[in-house]
């Protein structure tokens, strides 16, 4: 029986997809407990059965993506609990703000990986979704909590191991999708069996709409020219349109019977992505491009021991343009800067499976990463100054980070109570090196700053354990310990206005996390319950607060630029503590064999614990819910197949009261979003669909972060895509 995508969340996620479309409505529902077994999760990186894991962990196979209303990752990923990513596709965000937060610890906290190979920009942090359509996707696996004792940087909301389809022998699939907002999709891939040794695919995809207008006329916000109480415009100004958007992806895959014992596969792709995002000012076009390689092996030393070395390295150019718009004024070009950045990484990993003695696995592992980046910003006061390229500031700067670990784990199971236990430490070295930063005013004439090499050294260890009281009940517990570097552009981006200005701080240091984790999974034939608690705890976060004009300079910006008078500067700093305690609810019942039901909760406790000095407590207060984090939401989905080839599905998406700022100023109201899709297998090679996002096209603010009403964001408006699928 087949599940609805939204609420594939947890251990029995993608299980019930073992009968095909064509015989669902009759196979008789499966026993979770035989199924989960067959489940591996990859990303644990010990090669640990679903069934065994200690942290709360999701798998989503290519047939959830397959019934998702929703028809890009991100807006899939969203409907699973404790995932913080609102109602607007990443398409229609700024390619910096393409972000997730887990737990509500945050954006750019929480690690991706495409096949093994970090989806995280190596400048901001944010997640790449461009670069693996949903055609593309073999499976997701999700492990919310810390795994900083498994990857180090980026590992302290937990990791999303997005895996891409294996390579067959000469299959070929092409895919194609149309519908609303001029919205449309196509992507096709051939697969070659050059011989025993080597299989290739080569695979291409485009991806274009013409976007919708992301900023809401309805309350709490005001329509323009009203403003609100405190003097602030209204979100949708003169001037700003639809937020368009394209990408096209470009990959060889390869996969390589080396030896008997030694597989190894290699990567290479093109990637570019346009949009108008940000307003969709059409005069500022902000566009990424991607070049991206990996490779990899797995040497089978025994039959229980394996060593597996990978390689991976990206190069990304991010040209981008801000607007200004102050009415009655026409909005100009206030700024653009240009982005170059790498990152590159290699890591080596020997598995033992020694099962006849206390420990029952060993897994020792070594690798190495460095994310390099540089940033120049030209900034002008006014439409004329940008047409004659007169700059009323510039900066430019340059850094590196590296990051080197070794990490230990053991497993081991008790030969007298079903207890299991894992324990795993890693020691990671992060350097960061930033030789060139400086900012000029008007004059042309730099500032430099000297900044010295920082070399922070962080132990990050796990315990996990799994009780199996029964065959159908076990209570699990994890307690973890990790780490986050600061971005580099926090570090080396400064950017501004004539009146707001945002500088780099290149002095930042790592945040640190603790946490751990209980919970109870209760399995038996006809479904699951499941209930996770958490608690984490950050400190050193980074924040952003206004400064002085005395601050501003101290910190290396000219008078020139940082003017002082009406001008706002914010500076970031190392300057807040966060926790976040929550409760994670996951269940599934099949009602019979044609009918299957399940239901997700999520609740969120994100608060600040500590504000450093500088930082407004009107602004920040202590002890209140953070922007940015609905502390209540929920799914709730039904699965149905009438006929024979035939499945619909329908699902709710509840999302409550929340607030854009800490001082809870600007409100967000609870909304509901209802899904729909429908399948239909015309042949057994062809499968025809046709889904609707937001059924009932509500007009809603969607969730998120912010200082002002100008911040305020629509939801995605009701949305109709039809398509179809054929293997050949």
């Amino acid at each position: 029986m087949r599940i609805p995508f939204q609420v594939k969340t947890t251990c029995s996620i993608g299980l019930l997809f073992s009968a095909a479309q064509v015989g669902a409505q009759i196979a008789p529902p499966p026993d979770y407990n035989q199924k989960i077994g067959d489940v591996v999760v990859s990303a644990s990186r010990a090669g640990t059965e679903l069934r065994e894991m200690t942290q709360n962990t999701s798998i989503l196979t290519k047939e959830d993506l397959e019934q998702a209303p929703e028809q890009t990752i991100d807006q899939v990923l969203k409907n699973q609990s404790s995932v913080f990513i609102n109602d607007q596709p990443y398409y229609e965000k700024d390619p910096t703000a393409q972000s997730l937060n887990v737990r509500g610890l945050g954006n750019a906290r929480t690690l991706v990986l495409i096949d093994g190979v970090p989806a995280n920009d190596a400048m901001y942090g944010t997640v790449q979704w461009n670069l693996v359509p949903m055609s593309a996707i073999q499976d997701v696996e999700f492990i919310r909590g810390g795994v900083s004792n498994l990857y180090g940087n980026m590992g302290m909301g937990g990791v999303v191991n997005i895996t891409t389809k294996p390579i067959d022998d000469n299959k070929g699939e092409i895919s194609g999708s149309y519908g609303t907002n001029a919205t449309g999709n196509v992507a096709v891939s051939k697969e070659i069996a050059i011989n025993e040794v080597l299989k290739l695919r080569a695979s291409a995809d485009y991806f274009s709409t013409e976007g919708y207008v992301n900023q809401p006329t309805i309350s709490p916000a005001t329509v323009y020219p009203a403003k609100n109480s405190a003097g602030q415009a209204a979100p949708l100004l003169p001037g700003m349109g639809p937020e368009s958007a394209s990408s096209a992806n470009y990959r060889l895959q390869g996969s390589l019977k080396i030896s008997a014992d030694t597989d190894a596969f290699f990567n290479m792709g093109s990637h570019s992505m346009q949009n108008l995002p940000t307003g969709g000012y059409n005069f500022a076009v902000k566009s990424t491009q991607e070049s991206t390689i990996s490779a990899g092996s797995t040497t089978r030393l025994s039959s229980a021991q394996k060593v597996q070395v990978n390689a991976y390295y990206e190069n990304t150019t991010l040209w981008q343009q801000n607007v200004t718009n102050s009415p009655p004024a026409a909005p100009f070009i206030s700024a653009n800067y240009n982005d170059p950045y790498t990152t590159a990484g290699l890591s080596a990993q020997y598995t033992h499976d020694l099962k006849e003695q206390w420990i029952d696995q060993l897994i020792v592992s070594v690798d190495g990463r460095q994310v390099a980046a540089s940033n120049l910003t030209n900034t002008f006061s006014s439409a004329t100054n940008y047409t004659k390229g007169i700059l009323s500031s510039s900066d430019y700067a340059k850094g590196q980070q590296e990051f080197y670990g070794l990490l230990g784990q053991i497993k081991s199971k008790s030969q007298f109570i079903p207890l299991e236990a894992t324990l795993s430490a890693r020691v990671d070295q992060w350097q960061s090196q930033i030789p060139t930063y400086w900012i000029a005013g008007a004059n042309g004439v730099p500032g430099y700053t000297n900044v010295p090499n920082q070399v922070v050294n962080k132990f990050s260890p796990n315990l996990g354990l799994l009780y199996q009281a029964t065959k159908e009940l076990d209570f699990r517990a994890a307690a973890y310990q990790g780490f986050h570097a600061p971005g580099l552009n926090n570090m080396i981006r400064t950017f501004g206005s004539s009146t707001s200005v945002s500088l780099s701080n290149p002095l930042l240091t790592p945040e640190n996390m603790t946490g751990f984790e209980a919970g109870a999974d209760y399995r038996w034939k006809a479904g699951f319950v499941q209930i996770t608690g958490f608690s984490s705890a950050v400190k050193n976060a980074v924040y952003a607060p206004t400064v002085t004009q005395a601050q501003a300079q101290a910190a290396g910006c000219p008078a020139s630029v940082c003017t002082g008078g009406g001008q706002s500067v914010t500076l970031y700093g190392n300057n807040q503590n966060l926790q976040s305690q929550g409760l994670e609810f996951q269940s599934h019942y099949d009602f019979n064999s044609k009918l299957a039901m399940d239901a997700t909760y999520t609740h969120t406790n994100a608060v600040l614990t500590w504000i450093g000095s500088g930082v407004s407590a009107a602004l920040n207060p202590i002890g209140s819910q953070v922007g940015g984090v609905p502390q209540n939401m929920g799914t709730a989905g039904l699965t149905y197949y009438p006929i024979p080839k035939t499945s619909l599905t329908t699902t709710v998406r509840y999302v409550g009261n929340s607030w854009m700022d800490g001082a809870h100023t600007l409100p967000v109201p609870a909304y509901a979003v209802i899904g729909l899709r429908a399948n239909y297998q015309w042949t057994p090679s062809t499968t025809l669909y046709a889904s609707v996002v937001n059924l009932l096209n509500r007009n809603y603010i969607t969730y998120g972060t912010g200082t002002s009403q100008g911040s305020y964001i629509a939801g995605q408006p009701q949305s109709i895509t039809v398509g179809a699928r054929m293997v050949f």
